[in-house]
């Protein structure tokens, strides 16, 4: 594999990795309403490094049930610990950010409930009805949690039909127990077999790279996610949140993500985004088309 392995934690990032300020009218428009509002947004508060071109897309995406996660996977940046009780009026405050917004496209996320019963599928399913309601044209990704497996509980995300449907695999399989800690790798995919099993027109997923994971594994890994039958495919560059979180082990060179989008677009996945700072939503207003 061509990477940069060389004194990663003393090494200035590639110049692929390096983001350009968002600018434009529509993303200063947006960030004012933002601001005003308090609208919460995983493009602000993860600083995302597409926010905006996303946002001059009229796409964003809204975290839901909180933001202290259940779980403790070594690569993300939700706080850890015990979440606070459940926002029963969240799923109006968020469909009223998108409409105030004016947001074509919305993916939706959550942090993991495994503290509660329902694992939060009835706000996630109350969520899109808001914003069905509310806003009628705009167009819905929902990025799941694997709902420790329950397909009650991912029924319900089915039965409100947003236009796709996401869980990420985020790495190989070796290094799941690493990566994802309480998740499993098998489960993951069996939620994404599952989604097509019960006739969801248009699911996806996404990986990282960077974290020691081997060419071969990769490429597995792509095998599995079409073996599942997933429409859409993301593949990005992994980025250390903090020094806390697990390091870089390497950075993947913009020519090793085309070889892997080529791979991917040739085994018939529908869409493939495969780039250096492509992330879950990137472009998501596409994978609908």
């Amino acid at each position: 594999m061509e990477v940069l392995t060389k004194e990663l934690k003393h090494k200035k990032k590639p110049n692929w990795i390096r983001v350009k300020l968002p600018v434009g009218k529509k993303y200063k428009s947006l960030r004012g309403l933002v601001d005003k509002y308090k609208l919460n947004t995983i493009c602000t508060s993860g600083s995302c490094p597409n926010m905006g071109e996303c946002w001059a897309e009229g796409t964003a995406t809204f975290m839901i049930l909180g933001n202290i996660c259940t779980r403790s996977c070594g690569f993300c940046g939700v706080k850890t610990g015990r979440p606070n009780a459940v926002d029963w009026e969240e799923p109006e405050k968020v469909a009223m950010s998108i409409k105030i917004m004016k947001i074509k496209h919305a993916v939706i996320t959550s942090v993991d409930r495994d503290d509660i019963k329902d694992m939060g599928s009835i706000i996630w399913a109350e969520t899109v009805n808001a914003i069905r309601r509310i806003n009628p044209n705009t167009t819905l990704e929902t990025l799941i949690p694997d709902f420790q497996g329950n397909t009650r509980n991912i029924d319900r995300i089915i039965k409100v039909n947003p236009e796709v449907i996401s869980h990420n695999l985020e790495t190989v399989r070796r290094l799941t127990r690493e990566v994802r800690i309480q998740a499993k790798y098998e489960r993951s995919l069996d939620v994404l077999k599952y989604l097509k099993k019960k006739k969801v027109n248009r699911t996806k997923s996404g990986i990282m790279l960077g974290l020691g994971e081997k060419e071969n594994e990769v490429i597995e890994t792509i095998n599995d996610l079409k073996k599942a039958k997933v429409d859409v495919l993301t593949i990005g560059q992994y980025l250390q949140p903090t020094k806390n979180h697990l390091s870089v082990k390497s950075f993947i060179t913009p020519e090793m993500f085309k070889k892997y989008g080529d791979y991917a677009i040739n085994l018939g996945f529908r869409h493939v985004e495969s780039g250096p700072l492509v992330r879950s939503s990137y472009k998501a207003h596409k994978h609908i088309l």
